[in-house]
This record gives structure tokens, C-alpha cells and sequence, in this order.
């Protein structure tokens, strides 16, 4: 076996492992499952993924059928046809990122793209998964500009039959990004144009790029977690450190999601953390969503207590006790716009204390808690906070947290670099605090 195949077990095996009594992976296989197959997730594969690490994609796709769910690849094959067409003396032009496709190209491209799809399924097959070779057949499309790009087309009609049977009989699609004319022409289709017609007809909950970097990179060039467009898109554009490059990425994913419901999202991970990033709510990359606004405030008196005392019941299964919300001294509190997520801090022992951080389970599948999490963090980078020992959500934590410490139903958490003697204070304080929710039923 595979250096790489053997990584990619091991990363499922340590991902099943982490979710304790997996309850995690079932909220999450519960959704999918109840999505039609085809409309599960549309994944895109660059060529460069094809090329260096095709059995990190095909033992992710083949355990992602395991677990019953079939996504619906879609690839190009950039580095492939720049070489085959060297190889056939004909010279790669490009205008405004469109492959210039003249006649003699078709034939390299074709058999150039069905190799590629062929490699892929053949991948997904000896991983022990199932997949349908689907090079053409999918995109009719009409020419941009034959004068000057030649056989380019623009998706104009989605056909969506073979996708449907394919996925319905358990296997994953393989598309090319290859389509025809309305009268039969072969035409080469940009793999984002591709990308955008196929999620447009399907509206699938997932969008998945996966790319060599695994993410979207900040200027330390760390992966950026989570992106939610409606707060932080002209903050990244006002950026110094993004590149023109990262700023198309994200204009094309913000065109993807105007087009789907709110709950949908497009995630950026290596093929190896395929899995990661869809089970596991901290994810392994960068999740973009459309999103909702996260306000920040400051007093008891900005916050609607109702809504928000609604949000802590559905979150944690049972409501606050009485006289909590009258006695809770509030230091910061981030909101989403339809209270479906939040985090309030006090102030405890000279340190910021994490009270509540609620999340209601289809928010997490959208990463709204996640982006809420990182405003947080942004806002108390040396923040403590307490969660019940057997709390499911504890494994985020635990990813989370510089350092924890155990004491009877309690497990404290706390991050930033600061000594044990400096931290028993608020430790101490917060053990000794009472329980803010109804005992379980």
C-alpha cells in the first residue's frame, strides 16, 4: 500500500476516533442522508490534485461511499493538457484565463481530459469505492467566441440523467469538463463555469474545492478557517497580503453561494481531509459561507433575551435557570442576526470568562459557530471556559485549547501561555460556579 493511501487511512481512522460516542458523525451523516444523493456535494478537482495526489482523492471519495454518500466530482486538467499539447506541438494560449482551444486541439483535449477522468475512477475503484466514468454528456453549451477563443463553450443546459443514475446506483460521478454544442460540437468548458452551472441546476448543501494548500492562506500563511462573506469580504479585499489570485477565488465562490440557499457553503481542503472537513465541525480548511452578520455588543440591554434564551434551550437541550439571565454580569457578547449563534463572556478572577457559547446544530453544518468562535478568539485570545465532562462538543474544545484541567462533571479549558500558578484563580472561581442549566431530564 501507498504512502499516501496509508495516510489517508490513518486520517479517517484518527477522525472516527476523535468523535467519542459519534454522535458528530451521525448529526452530519443524518443530514446528508436525507439530501437526494446527487444533490450530497459537488467536488472540485483540479488537475494538480490529479496529478500529485490522486490516492489521497480516491481513498476520501471511496470512504465517503463507505459511510453511503456519493458526491459528484467534477475535474479539469490543466497540467495534463499543457504538457499533451506541447507533446503535439501546439502552443498553449490564454485570454482573460480561458484556454484558447483551436480545432486541432479538440482531439488532444479530449483524450487528454477522458485519461484524466479514467485515472480517477480507476483510483476510487482500487480504494474499494465505486465510480462512473461521465467525460461528456453533461454540459451543452454554446461558443463564447470562436474568432477569438475557438472551441470554448459557456454551460447554456445541464443534463442531468446520467448524474442522477450514477449516483442512485451508489457510485460517484466523474465529470470532465468537457460539452457539446446544441449541434453535436465538442467544446472545451472552464472548470469554475462548469463548476457554477452544475451547483445552479443541482443547489447541492456542499461545495468543495480541493486544492494542494488545503485552504486559503493568511498572510502568515496559515489556513484561514472560516470566511463569512456578509462580515469579512471587504476586509479581505482591503488586505495588503491578499493576491490577486485569492481575490478571483473568492469573488468565484461568492458568485457560487448568491445562487444557493443560505445554508450552503463552499469549503477549501486537501483531498486527504476530505473527510474532516465534512464530518467534523472544526473542520480541516477553509469554510466560505454567504453567512449572516455577527454583531458584537456590548450590554445586556442591545441583546433581544427572548430569542437568545431560545438559542441556549434548542442548543444545549434544556433552558437556562431561573433568574440566570438577570444575574448574568455581561462583558462581550457576539450574535448572528437570526440567533442561531452566540458567545457571552464575564469578566472572573481578572479574566475573561467564556459563559455561553451556543450553537444550533444546522449552524454548525454551516460553520456559523465556527465564525463566531473565531471572533471570539480574536476578541479574549486568553480565554477560559468550562464544559461538562461528558459534553459531545468537547473534542472541538480540546482541538481548541492551549491546556485543560479535570475536576468531578467539569473540565476547564483555557488558552494563551500562562502558568498554572497564574491560571488557579479563576480555575478555582470557576469550579466553584453553579450550574447555569436545568439538571437533564
Amino acid at each position: 500500500m501507498s504512502e499516501n493511501f496509508s495516510e489517508v487511512r490513518q486520517t479517517i481512522v484518527q477522525l472516527l476516533s476523535h468523535m467519542r460516542d459519534g454522535k458528530e458523525i451521525r448529526e452530519y451523516l443524518s443530514r446528508f442522508s436525507g439530501l437526494d444523493q446527487e444533490r450530497f456535494a459537488v467536488i472540485k478537482v483540479g488537475g494538480a490534485v490529479i496529478r500529485d495526489d490522486l490516492e489521497a482523492l480516491s481513498g476520501s471519495l471511496a470512504f465517503l461511499q463507505s459511510v453511503g454518500l456519493s458526491p459528484i466530482v467534477v475535474h479539469g486538467g490543466g497540467p495534463q493538457l499543457d504538457e499533451a499539447l506541447a507533446d503535439a506541438g501546439i502552443a498553449t494560449e490564454r485570454v482573460d484565463g480561458l484556454r484558447v482551444t483551436r480545432e486541432t486541439a479538440v482531439p488532444v483535449i479530449r483524450e487528454t481530459l477522458t485519461k484524466a477522468n479514467l485515472a480517477i475512477v480507476d483510483g476510487v475503484r482500487a480504494a474499494g469505492g465505486q465510480a462512473a466514468a461521465i467525460p461528456t454528456g453533461v454540459f451543452e453549451a454554446e461558443l463564447i467566441d470562436e474568432d477569438t477563443l475557438g472551441r470554448v463553450g459557456e454551460p447554456t443546459q445541464i443534463r442531468l440523467d446520467l448524474v442522477a443514475a450514477a449516483a442512485r446506483a451508489g457510485q460517484a460521478p466523474i465529470l470532465a469538463c468537457l460539452g457539446e454544442t446544441p449541434d453535436g460540437k465538442l467544446v472545451n468548458v472552464n472548470a469554475d463555469s462548469a463548476v457554477r452551472a452544475l451547483v445552479q441546476a443541482l443547489q447541492p448543501y456542499k461545495v468543495v474545492f480541493l486544492t494542494g494548500t488545503g485552504g486559503l492562506l493568511d498572510a502568515a500563511g496559515e489556513i484561514i478557517s472560516s470566511i463569512n462573506l456578509a462580515t469579512d469580504y471587504e476586509d479581505i479585499f482591503a488586505a495588503d497580503w491578499v493576491s490577486g489570485g485569492m481575490q478571483l477565488k473568492i469573488d468565484e465562490i461568492k458568485r457560487l453561494l448568491e445562487t444557493l440557499p443560505l445554508s450552503s457553503s463552499v469549503s477549501i481542503t486537501k483531498p486527504k481531509a476530505l473527510a474532516s472537513e465534512l464530518f467534523t465541525h472544526a473542520g480541516a480548511g477553509t469554510l466560505v459561507r454567504r453567512g449572516e452578520r455577527i454583531f458584537a455588543l456590548g450590554s445586556k440591554a442591545e441583546l433581544d433575551l427572548e430569542r437568545l434564551d431560545g438559542l441556549v434551550a434548542r442548543a444545549f437541550g434544556r433552558p437556562t435557570v431561573p433568574g440566570y439571565w438577570d444575574g448574568l454580569q455581561l462583558d462581550h457578547a457576539l450574535v448572528t442576526e437570526n440567533y442561531r449563534a452566540a458567545a457571552l463572556t464575564t469578566r472572573l478572577a481578572g479574566s475573561i470568562y467564556l459563559d455561553k457559547f451556543a450553537v444550533l446544530d444546522e449552524a454548525r453544518g454551516e460553520g456559523l459557530g465556527r465564525a463566531v468562535w473565531q471572533r471570539l478568539i480574536d476578541y479574549a485570545p486568553d480565554l477560559v471556559w468550562r464544559s461538562r465532562t461528558d459534553n459531545p462538543v468537547n473534542g472541538f474544545y480540546f482541538d481548541q485549547c492551549s491546556g485543560a484541567v479535570r475536576q468531578d462533571e467539569w473540565t476547564m479549558f483555557w488558552r494563551g501561555e500562562r502558568s498554572m500558578d497564574a491560571l488557579q484563580p479563576v480555575l478555582q472561581a470557576a469550579f466553584a460556579l453553579p450550574a447555569t442549566l436545568e439538571a437533564s431530564s
